[in-house]
């Protein structure tokens, strides 16, 4: 199945620019009748571009406010089905929808900006709304974490996920201010008790991440995303990651150091006999957007893109706990 520019000519989501778009249609490649999954699809910039590269697209998101999102553009757009779901079940979501391989994955991790934009999710210390987080809308929200979680166990997890290193003051800060319901509480809380740093980061900044990888378990549906990948990768089939922090990129990089490589060794000990690499690089080292792109979209500059083309070898097997730290909260 072709489908060129033709497929409607529908604008661009409004106030959505897709990161590094260039670098990932480069390293994703595209062809004509060819299907790649877009597991983030977000506002969609990714997805529009693959389809006018004439291939088929597979678009995932949890979220609903996207998945409406994503319908709507699929009225005009042959070759765009969607699949409201999470993309650790990539695999599972495509076989579902008829396709047990595919050409291509891409991945654009963590928050979007639609997310980060609307005051009423509660992910950004910039507005003020309700402390929710939740991408899909299910399960506890930052506000059950703020007001549930043990004062210890809170530190672990906001020095653990938002490498914050005034982790124990902040957890300590909040159970003495309990309850907390909105942002712009806990925003000023963290401004009280962290002290601004000198390249302009919000002291709220570090608490919110860690909050919200929390709460949408963002690190294991990354590392359980890149092993779905494997699994209904063709062989020759491309996995484009983007991630925006130094905990999502260490997964990505981890996962592919991993599945590139044939054993381990040193000069002391003999080379250790393992599965053959199911991936090959496309891109060996991190690829980060260019200076005009970081100027025209600050959001982008922390963005690092990682790339590799599946092999023909069966995937490799697959435990979580070896890419992300287990995290027990108590009191949720």
């Amino acid at each position: 199945m072709t489908h060129g520019p033709a497929w409607g000519n529908a604008p661009p989501a409004p106030g959505h620019a897709p990161v590094m778009l260039a670098e990932v249609m480069a390293a994703l490649a595209p062809q004509p009748g060819e299907v790649v999954i877009d597991g983030t699809f977000g506002g969609g910039g990714y997805s529009r571009a693959i389809l006018d590269a004439g291939a088929g697209v597979i678009a995932i998101d949890r979220d609903p406010a996207a998945i409406e999102r994503a319908r709507a553009m699929a009225e005009r757009a042959p070759g765009l089905t969607v699949c409201e779901g999470r993309f650790g079940d990539l695999d599972e979501l495509a076989e579902a929808a008829g396709h047990r391989n595919v050409a291509g994955v891409v991945l654009d991790v963590g928050v979007s900006s639609y997310q980060l934009d609307e005051a009423d999710r509660g992910f950004s210390f910039r507005f003020d709304g309700p402390l929710d987080m939740r991408m899909g809308g299910e399960g506890p929200t930052a506000a059950d974490l703020v007001n549930r979680v043990d004062v210890s166990d809170l530190a672990h997890l906001l020095r653990t996920y938002g490498e914050e290193r005034r982790a124990g003051a902040v957890a300590r800060a909040i159970v003495a201010a309990r309850p907390i319901t909105t942002t712009a509480e806990l925003a000023a809380l963290c401004e009280r008790t962290v002290r601004a740093s000198r390249d302009g980061i919000h002291p709220a900044t570090r608490t919110f991440q860690a909050l919200r990888i929390a709460v949408n378990d963002e690190l294991g549906e990354l590392a359980r995303g890149l092993a779905a990948a494997e699994r209904v990768l063709a062989e020759g089939g491309r996995l484009v990651v983007v991630a925006f922090h130094s905990l999502e990129d260490r997964i990505v990089k981890r996962f592919f150091a991993d599945r590139t490589s044939t054993g381990g060794g040193s000069r002391h000990l003999p080379v250790a006999a393992g599965p053959e690499p199911s991936f090959t690089y496309i891109e060996r080292k991190a690829v980060a957007p260019s200076e005009a792109e970081t100027r025209a979209n600050p959001r982008a500059r922390s963005a690092k893109l990682r790339a590799a083309r599946r092999t023909g070898v069966a995937p490799h097997p697959f435990a979580l706990t070896d890419f992300v730290p287990n995290l027990r909260l108590r009191g949720i």
